[in-house]
């Protein structure tokens, strides 16, 4: 397994962000424990995560809880209110005037409405925030997928890069018998060439214009050895020059397009290109 890769691949942002489903979430802790590289990883994303919230933190609008409070200060408005109580005595004891005492029901209705207004003020910050938190998260989403299609295009294009580079050494081969297959009447636009190597005598195929088969149809190499026409394999998906079969001997190659998964012989109806082996 290449670790690094995997590291790459985005899962352990998708798993650290709450988007991994519960197989892949499950892959990525196993290898976890097997591999510090994707533990360190996952930690080091988690802390950068932290970070960016803290040092990306919005503050509310200016002024939005003295608006609140305005808006509610008619609804909750209660005046302190000094009431006196009457003062009951005992027979043995001689009247005097009770003190004024702030009453506890107003006090708790000014708590009350002080709860209310701290309750929608904190809901208000929250929705803020929320919606903050929302934005950044969609907008890292979208880098983070974009920074995945470019690495997968990156990668693809490495592949046919290597691809490119791997047939030129072919072809520049000196031991490289070089067959060129030209169109048959009717299909003259068509166009192959066989790289034949005469020391280990395997075959390589680069299809220069060739149509797009049909569905269920595949092109079929054939080598003409003493007459008879050779299996010398089928054309695959391949970027730049593709490898087929070994053929020890032939004087000529052909193609054909047989049923997909390739013929025992030939169909020469369907013969496109043909080319003989140079002496």
């Amino acid at each position: 397994m290449n670790v690094q890769d995997y590291i790459q691949s985005g899962i352990i942002e998708s798993y650290v962000l709450g988007m991994a489903n519960e197989e892949e979430a499950t892959e990525l802790l196993q290898l976890s424990h097997q591999y510090p590289e994707i533990q360190q990883a996952i930690d080091s994303f988690e802390i950068s995560l932290e970070a960016n919230a803290f040092n990306n933190t919005v503050a509310a609008p200016a002024g939005i809880k003295e608006n609140l409070l305005n808006l509610l200060k008619d609804d909750f408005a209660i005046p302190l209110v000094e009431e006196t109580k009457p003062l009951v005595v005992s027979l043995q004891q001689t009247s005097f005037n009770q003190a004024p005492v702030k009453s506890i029901g107003s006090r708790l209705k000014y708590i009350a409405a002080a709860s209310t207004i701290l309750l929608v003020v904190s809901t208000g910050l929250n929705y803020y925030f929320y919606n903050q938190y929302q934005t950044s998260k969609n907008n890292y989403l979208a880098l983070l997928k974009e920074n995945i299609s470019v690495t997968a295009d990156n990668k693809v294009y490495q592949t046919k890069m290597i691809d490119l580079y791997n047939g030129m050494q072919i072809m520049s081969d000196p031991n490289m018998i070089k067959v060129e297959m030209p169109g048959v009447p009717g299909k003259e636009t068509s166009l192959t060439t066989v790289f034949w190597n005469k020391n280990t005598k395997d075959v390589y195929l680069l299809a220069n214009k060739l149509p797009q088969a049909a569905e269920g149809k595949q092109y079929q190499l054939w080598a003409l050895v003493d007459g008879k026409p050779v299996d010398a394999g089928l054309l695959e998906d391949c970027n730049g020059v593709c490898k087929l079969k070994n053929i020890p001997k032939a004087q000529a190659f052909a193609i054909t397009l047989e049923d997909k998964g390739g013929s025992a012989s030939p169909h020469l109806d369907q013969l496109y290109v043909i080319g003989n082996v140079s002496s």
